[in-house]
């Protein structure tokens, strides 16, 4: 049966990402979700978004709500308009699909919850790590408790952002856009934790600014604690040359381990014989080999998301993260800079939603 199309809005192209999304449902007919209008803040960054695939551009997000035959959209601008751009594709009555983080401050993301509740409209985090084919695995591998209760999780998450051209007078580092480039990034491994794990008791963190003050919180480690006494560990530098480590899962009856899981260790040099993902059980011969070469570019995690996406628009699977989910990752995110600064462990339910901890 021949799929309809669904025409899609991006309201806000400022995040990379949503060029790689559009090229790969212009591309794939047959995924059924087709860009029609683009409209952003700045005038020449929607033209020159829109101009490779010949779509039209607007100058409002009003008007490409109202544009013919757009029936959903794709919030792709600086984190700081997300929450006023989802209340106007709800009030609209548009399925959303929002680029990650959720927001920059719990008043922000409150009010996105608000506004999905009220439209009742389909929404959706855009998050690759939900969608990466081995963090699938990995999840499905504890849910079917092979091997027992989870102990330790370590998930080690690096960028190569020092090397990018223009990137540190980019919006990603301004405060008053996207807060910095850990809250901005290391939020993918926090949420692989929620995701995995829950939501934790109690955080502690250390941020630190070591390579250039213009990339600020370039290093942090986080460390989660769980009522039951689990233990899950962030390490995220963004100043990574390279990598190969990035999972690894301690059970009661095994161990899984995960390499070449982000995008610096996606692009580095593989030693012969390595494997992406395997696990092992208390007692078993020899590791089980699940996945033996994995992805060998971090763009192929970003392009993979065009599919489940598309999915979803038609129905086909859940959200891959509610709004509500994104707001407890917003939550964790910020307990991390509050310990941070005050130097103590944060209870999470010593946070508050009104001042941004």
């Amino acid at each position: 049966m021949r799929r309809h199309r669904v025409g899609l809005a991006v309201l806000g192209c400022a995040h990379s990402h949503a060029r790689a999304y559009c090229e790969s449902w212009i591309r794939n007919p047959a995924l059924g979700v087709i860009p029609r209008v683009v409209w952003d803040r700045e005038g020449e960054r929607a033209r020159s978004f829109a101009q490779p695939w010949g779509l039209a551009t607007v100058g409002s997000a009003a008007e490409a709500l109202r544009f013919p035959e757009v029936e959903a959209v794709l919030i792709a601008s600086e984190t700081v308009f997300h929450a006023e751009l989802v209340e106007e594709a709800a009030a609209a009555g548009k399925p959303i699909l929002l680029q990650k983080p959720l927001a920059l401050t719990m008043e922000q993301a409150d009010r996105i919850v608000t506004a999905v509740r009220r439209g009742g409209v389909p929404f959706t985090l855009v998050w690759q790590m939900r969608a990466d084919p081995q963090n699938l695995r990995m999840k499905a591998l504890l849910e079917e408790g092979t091997l027992g209760r989870v102990y330790l999780v370590r998930r080690r998450h690096c960028l190569n952002a020092h090397r990018w051209p223009g990137f540190e007078t980019s919006w990603h580092l301004r405060p008053e856009l996207n807060r910095d480039l850990f809250a901005d990034d290391a939020a993918h491994p926090i949420d692989f934790i929620y995701w995995m794990l829950g939501q934790p008791a109690s955080i502690y963190a250390e941020l630190s600014t070591i390579r250039s003050p213009a990339i600020r919180n370039d290093n942090g480690i986080v460390l989660f604690r769980y009522d039951d006494g689990r233990l899950a560990e962030v390490s995220c530098t963004f100043v990574a040359p390279a990598g190969e480590l990035t999972t690894e899962f301690v059970c009661e009856r095994g161990v899984i381990v995960q390499q070449y899981g982000d995008l610096v260790s996606a692009a580095t040099p593989r030693m012969k014989g390595s494997v992406s993902l395997r696990w092992i059980r208390e007692g078993d011969p020899h590791w089980t080999v699940e996945v033996r070469r994995g992805v060998r570019h971090h763009g192929e995690r970003i392009a993979g998301l065009a599919k489940p996406l598309a999915e979803f628009l038609h129905g086909q699977r859940p959200a891959l993260a509610s709004a509500e989910e994104g707001s407890a990752v917003l939550r964790m995110t910020l307990a991390c800079y509050e310990s941070a600064e005050t130097g103590r462990r944060v209870l999470l339910t010593e946070t508050n939603p009104q001042n941004g901890a």
